[in-house]
């Protein structure tokens, strides 16, 4: 099937990036939101980050305007129904996710496809407790989705073969590259790098390293262009420990036990960037470790 027009159900970090990048490859987009602010906000700054893509030359003032004028706001998410495609980028708390799908169901097309952009739960679970399975996939984004290349397209059991080729035209479309992943916990990506960044917590834990000597250790001997506990911040320190425990519980194996250190850091409310505070402080003109 063709698809023209997407919902995007959260217009948070990810979801405002989503939007962003399907209005630019020509997709007419609906986002929505529970908060009218978080509408106003996301909507606000897709134009400013347009803005900087004409004045760094990557797109024309045209593009812009053509991009901006393909996205809607609403604050009724039922209205996403009449939509070829849905993304959903709420938060990573799967009862949360499974509401919104239960929500949206009974007013969908019998041809929409529904997507999830989680990073780490199931999509059979998720596919379950819908009316179709078969049409039903994991489309993960990375941060930032306007810079970053990689889609991650994870099946569920039932995923259809037109399903995830429907999909990975749109991922093509959008000029990214589509990794295709089974559906275990965190999939490719995550199952990866959250037990890295899991284990520099637990490196700072231990006392082995300080903040400034694992991140520098990592950049300049590993040549990764962030340290993890730099890495940590900017994806969430609460969102690094959801991801932790879904592989710890799904997977039921001790490597994957999130260290006590990540835990007391999101129980204080320092969960990195977005709260200020995280494994470095963020409240003066240079970040400055907090261990």
């Amino acid at each position: 099937m063709q698809i023209q027009s997407v919902g995007v159900v959260g217009a948070g970090q990810m979801g405002n990036g989503i939007a962003h990048v399907l209005a630019l490859a020509g997709y007419d987009v609906l986002l929505t939101d529970i908060s009218d602010d978080a509408l106003k906000a996301a909507v606000e700054l897709i134009d400013r980050n347009l803005e900087r893509q004409v004045s760094r030359e990557k797109i024309s003032a045209e593009d812009k305007d053509a991009a901006m004028a393909r996205i809607r706001k609403t604050p009724t998410l039922t209205d996403l129904g009449k939509c070829d495609l849905i993304i959903e980028a709420a938060t990573e708390r799967e009862t949360v996710k499974q509401a919104i799908f239960e929500d949206l169901v009974p007013h969908l097309q019998p041809h929409t496809i529904l997507t999830s952009n989680t990073s780490s739960i199931s999509i059979t679970r998720l596919a379950s407790r819908t009316d179709r399975p078969e049409k039903f996939m994991g489309f993960h984004f990375m941060n930032p989705v306007p810079v970053m290349q990689l889609v991650e397209l994870i099946r569920g059991i039932a995923t259809d073969e037109p399903t995830y080729k429907a999909c990975l035209a749109v991922v093509e479309k959008l000029g990214k590259t589509a990794a295709s992943a089974e559906d275990f916990p965190a999939f490719i990506v995550n199952r990866i790098l959250m037990p890295m960044i899991n284990e520099a917590v637990y490196t700072l834990y231990e006392g082995v390293g300080s903040v400034k000597s694992i991140d520098e250790s990592l950049k300049l001997g590993a040549n990764h262009p962030m340290g993890p506990l730099e890495l940590a911040d900017f994806i969430g320190l609460d969102t690094c420990l959801a991801i932790m425990n879904v592989l710890h519980d799904g997977l039921a194996d001790t490597k994957y036990r999130p260290c006590p250190l990540l835990t007391k850091y999101v129980e204080a409310g320092w969960l990195g960037r977005k709260t200020q505070r995280g494994f470095y402080d963020y409240r003066g003109e240079t970040p400055v470790p907090t261990r």
